[in-house]
């Protein structure tokens, strides 16, 4: 069995509470509103455009030449964008703190993130400065679970991915990763987390 020697974990909705109906929970009336607006409107793949560094001005004019009527809860997303996020997950985070007290491994960070908004979770959150090395999607100009973006984190801290170990809430991403020779754990909660990593050796009960 292959020494794992480096954790590589992702960000929103793994060690930090990103989630828009956070916000939009707020805005609209019902779930199935805020449900709508976020599968018709606000959409994962138009939000992923801006993890790979299109910029928020351009993102916000499209939808608002597309549809008129939203344009409070579609500016809402970026102007209101610090409400998406409810806080740290600190199931995670004690596991990571865990981890870096241990010393036996290099903590990394690789997250689809937009780079005009990820400046305030670096202040917000601590923790992040525990990291060996963040690789943010909106400066690379690509995003998981594209090969290449999995092989800038490789390269910039000359990680063996077959001596790492990937933490994601996206299986989608993690099946991108297992592709690049790097192994993955779903991520679906840190008691979940907690036991696959007890069960790998990672962390002791």
């Amino acid at each position: 069995m292959t020494t794992v020697n480096t954790i590589v974990f992702d960000l929103g909705a793994v060690l930090i509470d990103w989630n828009p109906r956070h916000l939009y929970r707020k805005i609209f009336k019902t779930e199935e509103e805020v449900t709508w607006f976020l599968e018709n409107i606000c959409t994962h793949d138009w939000n992923e455009k801006q993890d790979a560094g299109r910029p928020f001005e351009e993102a916000t004019n499209e939808l608002l030449a597309k549809f008129p009527a939203y344009e409070i809860p579609i500016r809402a997303w970026y102007g209101r964008w610090q409400e998406t996020i409810s806080g740290p997950i600190q199931g995670t985070v004690d596991i990571l703190t865990q981890m870096r007290d241990s010393k036996r491994f290099k903590l990394y960070a690789l997250t689809n993130w937009s780079a005009e908004t990820f400046p305030w979770a670096l202040e917000k959150f601590e923790f992040l400065s525990w990291f060996d090395g963040i690789v943010v999607s909106g400066h690379e100009k690509t995003r998981k679970p594209f090969p290449e973006f999995f092989q800038i984190l490789f390269d910039r801290y000359t990680i063996n991915p077959a001596q790492a170990l990937f933490i994601d809430d996206s299986q989608r991403n993690i099946n991108g990763a297992m592709e690049v020779g790097l192994p993955g754990i779903h991520f679906q909660s840190p008691e979940q987390l907690k036991t696959e990593l007890i069960k790998r050796g990672i962390l002791i009960s």
